[in-house]
């Protein structure tokens, strides 16, 4: 039980348990990694992605679409898996600090609150267009992009899935 209680510890949706977390983190000079998605189904693509985002500092925090949220991006079949067994699941990887769960389209009020030193998202995305690419910019972060899997995708492993 206490490893469930572990990896519980990880996943924060309350404002104030974010902004202490992120206090602590900045006081200890910590650099933090952010990434964010749905991660609705979890796969090796996923895990390729978030070991590489990890590598870039010291503490990845993954922004994590709230069931509300991944149904205004994606349609009314999606999740397949709600919020709290996305966030077990991510907040179960070692390499994973803290999962922040929102309920917005885009993470951006996150992002201002949590001010990270590395923003991060796929290489099919402009670094210019990237939500938060101002915020961390003006805060002398760093904005990556990282190359993805190729052959690994939540709606093909759906689409797989259904055509069995």
């Amino acid at each position: 039980m206490e490893m469930l209680n572990y990896i519980r510890s990880k996943i924060q949706s309350e404002i104030v348990d974010i902004d202490r977390q992120i206090a602590v983190w900045k006081f200890l000079n910590q650099k933090i990694v952010f990434t964010n998605g749905c991660f609705d189904i979890l796969h090796r693509g996923h895990i390729d992605y978030l070991a590489k985002a990890a590598d870039e500092g010291d503490l990845l925090v993954v922004g994590l679409n709230s069931d509300s949220s991944v149904k205004s991006i994606k349609g009314n079949n999606r999740p397949i898996n709600n919020e709290d067994t996305r966030a077990m699941v991510l907040g179960s990887l070692a390499f994973v600090d803290a999962v922040f769960l929102f309920d917005e389209d885009t993470p951006y009020e996150l992002i201002k609150r949590v001010q990270p030193d590395v923003l991060i998202k796929g290489a099919d995305y402009n670094k210019e267009d990237i939500v938060g690419y101002d915020i961390v910019r003006n805060n002398g972060g760093e904005i990556k992009t990282i190359e993805l899997l190729n052959g690994y995708s939540t709606t093909n492993l759906i689409d797989q899935i259904k055509s069995l």
